[in-house]
């Protein structure tokens, strides 16, 4: 895979860790109980990490980060659906993540996204865990 075609896909990763924390940062505001709430904004910070190590992937490639997103869903008007739609999120992330390692021959790159790949795991289970105990 050329470099061009390594920046392309993380410009698309760059994008998608940005409508992430702009998702998760909106839901923390708006949910009405404080765990999943607090949960919720301590994620969207390690989202917001992972675009730095994206964005710097990208430049020290010769490419610059992208912040064109597309319109944000953000789940819903209550808990249960903010969750249902974040956990969506991190599972496309660890889908397109695994992918990605698969095809990505730079050693780099590979290492950053398992590690990305890792705490998007540990997100789901997080939010898996506090819609479990709303179904409850």
């Amino acid at each position: 895979m050329d470099t061009e075609e390594i920046i392309g896909l993380l410009n698309e990763d760059f994008v998608r860790e940005l409508e992430a924390t702009l998702v998760y940062v909106q839901n923390s505001f708006l949910m009405e109980e404080c765990d999943p709430s607090r949960v919720t904004e301590a994620i969207s910070v390690d989202e917001m990490r992972h675009m730095w190590w994206l964005a710097d992937l990208i430049t020290k490639r010769g490419g610059k980060p992208t912040m064109k997103h597309k319109e944000l869903d953000f789940g819903g008007e209550n808990l249960e659906k903010m969750l249902q739609r974040q956990i969506q999120l991190e599972s496309e992330g660890i889908d397109r993540y695994t992918h990605q390692i698969e095809i990505i021959d730079d050693e780099e790159v590979v290492g950053v996204l398992k590690h990305i790949r890792d705490e998007e795991r540990r997100h789901r289970k997080e939010f898996r865990e506090r819609l479990d105990k709303l179904i409850d």
